[in-house]
């Protein structure tokens, strides 16, 4: 990509992913992955390329977290473990789905993470479901490996599958929460992103400059988290989230 009046756009879009994606942890590639597939890039290229950010914004969490103590490290990486196959998995599936029925899957998982940020409340309110079953088991685990599908093949990290099953399945508290999974994410990205670059699907200069911001915005994400009320921000995403996905539903139908 050589339209250079974009670089400062690709700065200030990592800057907001990275500040968003810390506070609420759903990862900064659920914002980054739309803007990046109504540019017009390739599936391949609009993962591996929101990786780098996803992946910048998970070390930058986790290093601000950790000083905060806040991390479930025995979670996070029993987790990890169960998403990496599925994060190599989806690295190897980007590069063969459909450029516009890639757009209408990432229509239908900004939709329900739009739900999820709007209702969460409601959702995760209550009696987290006991380990001791077994198909809450079978529904933790699937859930998992899923989410590093979804983290490889979208570039949007697994957050938002993440922070739910910690929330109703294991029982941890939001605060608690949004710290383990920026750690699962930065594992899983990680690998996701070096199968990647493997495959050489990167465009490397968006993917540095929506690091640099997503770096700095995640630092400065981390410290908001315990200072501002999220229900207002959440309503505001989760609408925007579906505003995206009926644009990018929109783009699909007259492509065909």
């Amino acid at each position: 990509m050589e339209e250079f009046f974009l670089f400062p756009f690709f700065v200030v879009i990592g800057l907001i992913a990275g500040i968003l994606g810390s506070m609420i942890g759903v990862g900064g590639g659920i914002i980054i992955s739309p803007a990046l597939t109504l540019l017009g890039l390739t599936p391949p290229q609009v993962a591996s390329t929101s990786l780098f950010a996803v992946s910048s914004t998970s070390v930058s969490s986790t290093i601000a977290y950790a000083r905060s103590k806040k991390i479930q490290y025995t979670l996070g990486i029993k987790m990890a473990l169960l998403a990496i196959p599925g994060a190599i998995i989806g690295s190897y599936l980007s590069t063969s789905i459909d450029p516009d029925y890639f757009k209408v899957l990432l229509a239908m998982i900004l939709i329900g993470t739009g739900i999820y940020l709007m209702f969460r409340k409601s959702i995760t309110n209550g009696n987290p479901f006991s380990l001791e079953s077994n198909w809450v088991k079978i529904l933790f685990f699937s859930g998992t490996f899923v989410a590093g599908i979804i983290s490889s093949l979208f570039g949007i990290g697994g957050g938002v599958i993440f922070v739910p099953l910690m929330i109703m399945i294991v029982g941890l508290t939001m605060h608690l929460a949004a710290p383990t999974s920026q750690f699962i994410l930065m594992i899983t990205s990680l690998v996701g992103l070096t199968t990647h670059i493997i495959l050489g699907n990167p465009e490397y200069l968006p993917a540095v400059l929506l690091s640099v911001g997503a770096f700095g915005g995640a630092q400065i994400g981390s410290r908001l988290s315990t200072k501002l009320s999220e229900q207002k921000l959440r309503l505001i995403l989760g609408f925007t989230f579906v505003g995206v996905a009926l644009r990018l539903i929109l783009d699909f139908y007259q492509s065909i």
